[in-house]
């Protein structure tokens, strides 16, 4: 039993010389004819170059990265500069459409200054004091401009002229100018259409509505809305028949004999920016 296993052992190792052999010999037969190493550069050929490609595509693709990055910088910088210009364009717009307005308002006043029989004085406001009962505009001109108290006051607004105040007190080269809202400012008026004659006054503000008193009763039938008030030229105050205002709302009052009629001023006070005084003595120079 002990000499069948030596046998067996001795067989394996004699078997595996032999294979041992046939190997080096296979191996030496590849090299002397050059196929193992023909392989050999093969295999290495394909793994070299598969590596490069790899490196290259890894490469490449940081590199468009890299580009990708810097072009959206530069895309949003470009983009920054182009919203900068759209917005100095829009202001400039903005300001060629305000420049136009302006120019628009003083070709209109020019207009309506030159119009004028009498000699006046453009102006523009650059204050207001707008105390409840009392309530003041202050002008750019004064003294030396030719201002005088008691000059009325006029504005041509939306196609339409009406009458602001009169001047109450002059400085060198600025005026106060006391509008027909203040409770202290009465005019003598008529109705454009009658001719009755009433007075009108402010209520302090110019938001709320001017009001013609001393209107009879008897001729409440003749009058309608929008019926303009003008000035009676009565007094030397005014010049007759400058627009004031147009009948808003008519007042019966049992225990009065007049009517009790709102106005609503000519002149929009919130947005008035110009007006002209005028020099009722002197006589306008068409030359």
């Amino acid at each position: 039993m002990a000499e069948r296993n030596r046998f067996s052992f001795r067989f394996k190792i004699s078997e595996f010389f032999l294979i041992l052999l046939i190997l080096i010999s296979g191996t030496m037969l590849s090299f002397s004819s050059g196929g193992f190493v023909l392989n050999f550069k093969k295999i290495g050929f394909s793994v070299i170059s598969s590596i490069e490609k790899g490196s290259s595509y890894v490469v490449n693709g940081v590199k468009s990265g890299f580009s990708a990055v810097k072009e959206l910088r530069q895309l949003k910088k470009e983009y920054n500069e182009l919203v900068v210009k759209l917005e100095n364009y829009e202001q400039m717009q903005r300001s060629n459409a305000d420049i136009r307005k302006e120019n628009e308002r003083l070709k209109e006043q020019l207009g309506f200054a030159t119009s004028l029989v009498e000699k006046n004085i453009p102006a523009q406001i650059i204050s207001r004091n707008l105390d409840n009962a009392y309530s003041y505009i202050t002008i750019d001109k004064g003294s030396v401009h030719g201002i005088k108290k008691n000059m009325p006051v006029l504005a041509f607004q939306n196609g339409n002229k009406g009458l602001v105040g009169k001047i109450i007190q002059v400085g060198t080269f600025t005026s106060q100018v006391i509008p027909i809202y203040n409770i202290d400012n009465i005019v003598s008026a008529r109705i454009q259409n009658s001719r009755d004659l009433g007075l009108v006054k402010g209520l302090g503000s110019q938001d709320q509505p001017l009001v013609l008193e001393y209107i009879r009763k008897r001729v409440v039938d003749e009058l309608s809305f929008g019926d303009v008030i003008v000035t009676s030229g009565e007094n030397n105050n005014y010049m007759k028949d400058i627009p004031i205002g147009t009948i808003s709302k008519i007042t019966v009052l049992d225990y009065n004999s007049s009517l009790k009629i709102e106005l609503t001023p000519m002149i929009d006070f919130a947005r008035l920016e110009n007006v002209v005084v005028v020099n009722q003595v002197e006589l306008n120079d068409r030359k």
